[in-house]
């Protein structure tokens, strides 16, 4: 297979960090737009793509762009795609359409068009009167903006977020691969203390588990792309068994996680052990204001209850008021990460972020407020923590 145009999306605000991520896996060459990154790559980097990038909603496989201003430019462009280097006689293709800002803009238009278009060069080039589709599953999006096409398929198959081992979701849910990014978002480094006083089920602490062990988030997914014909199944499997090989089971971790809420932290337990990383994360039922550590320079980062309803507004305003007081007393050397919708977060805890950063957590628009401690002073020696205690408690 020839080298292939590429698309990682990802939530807009965090292309910086999959653009890192993207360079870290070997990629040189990169151009980016809102939400998304465009590279090329060969199978083996499509599947290191699929199975490392943290910060990634989907990897796309960019078939071609063009203008459309009407249903016959749609038809003959989506037609002019050769579809048979792809697709083989067998193959389920399902396409789904978008657009914004176009005169074409009719979805259920845009689908039929494009799926006839894609069928007649198929039948052509196959020589049949019929495709039945019981193959391997192609999932094809047809995109408008501005009145230009771009043309995908979804290698992935499912959000890179589903890494498994979420089951039930808790009262504040923050995604995945978005608890990744705004992890990477600070710098925090594994060898230094975590904390997250919101938990939930326990999305920050996890991810910061897998970073910290070097899980591969997509270890445990399957991918469209490997069934697809010519995509070399044996590289992803080589790819997974070299994933395995670099997981760091024997990572000493410092990552509390607790919540307030009984039923959460055992919901957060569960699905740290569906994880495979129970052993590297302390968790406990505690109210925030309780939190305390005796370690410093350690990290704080968390989604509190945002309060979109009246009455949960009130209480969420009393809770980023107590944060602010009780943060800086209890960890006078931490810094503290906090992701709300709450556009009086600053005035309400009592201080100005050094940074904050507009992201979106589902449709949600919010900012990450982000408050720095100070710089810690390099060790003399290496730690002397006796093994087996990374887990006590804080």
């Amino acid at each position: 297979m020839e080298e292939l145009n590429l698309i990682a999306t990802t939530t807009f605000g965090l292309e910086a960090v999959l653009n890192r991520e993207l360079e870290a896996l070997g990629v040189k060459e990169y151009r980016t737009m809102n939400g998304r990154t465009r590279f090329k790559g060969d199978v083996r980097m499509l599947a290191k793509a699929n199975l490392w990038l943290r910060t990634a909603d989907r990897i796309l496989l960019n078939m071609g762009e063009f203008k459309a201003l009407t249903f016959e430019e749609l038809f003959q462009g989506v037609k002019k795609i050769p579809w048979e280097n792809l697709l083989g006689k067998d193959a389920a293709f399902i396409v789904n359409a978008r657009s914004v800002k176009s005169k074409i803009y009719s979805l259920r238009d845009i689908q039929a068009i494009s799926k006839k278009a894609i069928a007649e060069r198929l039948k052509k080039v196959y020589s049949c009167d019929w495709l039945n589709e019981t193959g391997a599953r192609y999932m094809i999006e047809v995109a408008f903006l501005e009145d230009n096409v771009t043309v995908t398929v979804d290698t992935s198959g499912h959000g890179l977020n589903k890494r498994g081992y979420r089951q039930e979701v808790g009262k504040s849910p923050i995604k995945e691969t978005l608890a990744a990014g705004l992890i990477m978002v600070s710098r925090w480094h594994p060898d230094r203390p975590f904390m997250d006083p919101f938990c939930g089920s326990g999305t920050f602490g996890i991810e910061a588990a897998m970073i910290g062990m070097n899980i591969a988030p997509g270890l445990k997914a399957e991918f469209d792309a490997e069934k697809w014909e010519g995509f070399s199944p044996e590289i992803w499997e080589e790819e997974r068994v070299n994933a395995i090989k670099a997981i760091n089971r024997d990572a000493r971790l410092r990552i509390y996680c607790s919540d307030v809420d009984y039923f959460q932290v055992k919901l957060a337990e569960k699905h740290a052990e569906l994880a495979g990383v129970q052993g590297h994360i302390y968790f406990q039922k505690i109210d925030f204001a309780e939190a305390g550590s005796r370690y410093d320079y350690g990290f704080i980062i968390t989604n509190p209850p945002y309060g979109e309803r009246l009455l949960e507004k009130k209480e969420a305003e009393e809770i980023y008021r107590g944060m602010g007081k009780h943060f800086p007393e209890a960890f006078p050397t931490w810094s503290v990460y906090v992701i709300t919708s709450c556009e009086q977060f600053e005035t309400l805890y009592g201080r100005k972020a050094d940074k904050k950063r507009k992201i979106f957590n589902g449709g949600l628009k919010c900012n990450y407020y982000q408050f720095f401690g100070p710089v810690p002073p390099k060790p003399k020696t290496l730690p002397t923590e006796e093994p087996g205690k990374e887990n006590e408690k804080p």
